[in-house]
């Protein structure tokens, strides 16, 4: 997962390309870049770490410019050592700069085609540098003289035909203008929005809702699926819907987890779909347990909050805060290796003992995946004095891989793969177990005034909506992206880095 922001002004943009950037921070803690034009050139700025320890003062003055855009990133193949920082570049044709959100599933057969029929160098085992090197050679194709919006969009038209997965793209043309586009199912997200100003009208993209809010940018509305929009420099917005087949199915696990509560994602309120999702688990646990003896709602901070109270409220129960959080420790189920989050849970969360002492708690989370959290979590609440630890799930049992941007691809690794319900409950330790089922979650997403009628919810239903995800694809994902590994890259990356020490730098930071 990722977060994408591009802008077009009449002002520098290198202060609102950060302050964005720390707003879609909780979507990829790994790497950050910025990448600002001028008519003095081109002004990069990445690496690997926070938006904060990688932009500091000095590398913030010399990103001079009125058009940029910006990006962090989570590996979604490999640890945080191996963060390949976007955006990437190619100089032909024009320069390019692009950064994306998501995973292209026919990455292996669009890299050998690059490389052998396109005749493109890759230096980097990235998709994103993939869909880069697409674009550029289909710009390339169309090429002549300044480039316009029409050639844009047939360049763009012809990357979807070409590529498969989910990818929510800001590129940006050298000297000419910002583009993004977001794939014909409208897996990722990727919203507009306009500011206008005495010099005219500002325009900026985003992964969330949220990067608009705070700079003051009103919303226009999100980019449809397959679309392409195009901001020249000058500040004329040009765009053109895909003339292909589209399918709008906007992924659910970012109402789940990944979005911020405060974001707008087609239309759909994050903070009220976590409210809906709350009320149905509520009507399940009745249903399936009308008996039930809870004492207090207590949630797993901070994602399922907002689900909890309602649980607590249609429950009958008291709601409370039990566990503490350290805000420093990054997200675990995307941390590399399951030794390393089994740690970092204790370091992340510290239980109020008096609000589980002698208690029979109802836990409350956002979902299940690997499931090291949730044993960890139950283990603390035992040890804080609770008599008995129920767990509830505000989504289904994670069954299946992500394959369209989200690190839990290895079918092994998650805890509810091939497993009952009752298994899950006994392999994490809690007295009772209740998920959510899929319906009440697509429930909990759409309402009735959405034109959105349908999600992608392979990881639950392991239904995938680009219809070409084999088993054999599923089974070569795996080998690649398990944490054995992930940690074998690991290993290799830091041998390459003391080679590099040993021989010299091996690059020059930008």
């Amino acid at each position: 997962m990722c977060g994408v922001v591009g802008i077009v002004a009449h002002q520098a943009v290198n202060q609102a390309l950060y302050d964005t950037l720390t707003v879609l921070q909780h979507r990829g803690q790994d790497a950050a870049g910025i990448v600002t034009w001028n008519e003095q050139g081109l002004h990069v700025r990445k690496g690997n770490g926070l938006v904060r320890d990688v932009f500091h003062q000095r590398h913030m003055l010399r990103l001079e410019g009125n058009v940029g855009m910006g990006h962090v990133r989570y590996p979604t193949a490999g640890g945080a050592q191996s963060a390949e920082a976007q955006p990437f570049y190619v100089n032909s044709p024009y320069g390019i700069c692009l950064a994306h959100n998501g995973n292209l599933t026919n990455y292996e057969e669009l890299a050998e085609h690059l490389t052998v029929q396109d005749r493109r160098h890759l230096s980097t085992h990235s998709d994103s540098e993939v869909l880069l090197n697409v674009f550029a050679h289909e710009l390339h194709t169309r090429a002549n003289g300044k480039p316009t919006p029409r050639q844009v969009f047939g360049a763009v038209a012809a990357v979807h035909q070409r590529c498969s997965g989910g990818y929510a793209v800001v590129a940006m043309i050298i000297g000419h203008g910002i583009v993004a586009f977001r794939d014909p199912n409208g897996i990722r997200p990727l919203i507009m929005g306009i500011r206008s100003t005495d010099a005219g009208d500002e325009y900026m993209v985003a992964s969330e809702s949220v990067a608009l809010d705070i700079l003051q940018f009103k919303i226009m509305r999100d980019v449809q699926p397959g679309e392409t929009v195009f901001i020249e420099n000058n500040g004329v917005l040009h765009s053109q819907e895909y003339a292909g087949e589209t399918r709008h199915s906007p992924c659910i696990f970012e109402f789940v987890y990944f979005a911020r509560p405060d974001s707008i994602i087609d239309n759909l309120s994050v903070y009220k779909a976590r409210l809906r999702m709350g009320e149905q688990l509520a009507g399940q646990i009745v249903r399936e347990w009308p008996d039930h003896d809870v004492d207090v709602v207590i949630p797993i901070p901070d994602t399922s909050r907002t689900a909890a109270v309602q649980v607590a409220h249609h429950l009958g129960v008291k709601y409370r805060e039990g566990f503490i959080k350290n805000r420093y420790i990054g997200r675990t189920f995307i941390m590399p290796g399951q030794e390393e989050r089994a740690k970092s849970v204790r370091r992340k969360l510290n239980a109020i003992a008096l609000e589980f002492r002698g208690k029979n708690v109802l836990l409350v989370d956002d979902s299940i995946v690997r499931g090291t959290t949730s044993r960890q979590i139950i283990k603390l609440a035992r040890e804080a004095g609770a008599r008995k630890v129920y767990f509830a799930s505000a989504a289904p049992p994670v069954r299946y891989p992500n394959v369209y941007g989200i690190d839990m691809p290895a079918a092994s690794e998650l805890i509810a793969s091939g497993r009952t319900v009752e298994e899950i409950r006994v392999l994490i330790g809690a007295d009772r177990l209740i998920y959510q089922d899929l319906n009440g979650l697509i429930r909990s997403v759409r309402h009735n005034n959405s034109d959105t009628r349908e999600f992608d919810t392979s990881c639950f239903s392991g239904e995938y909506v680009t219809n070409d995800v084999t088993e054999e694809y599923l089974r070569v994902l795996e080998s690649r992206r398990n944490d054995q590994a992930k940690a074998s890259r690991e290993s290799n990356q830091h041998a390459d880095d003391d080679l590099s020490t040993e021989s010299g730098p091996a690059a020059i930071a930008i």
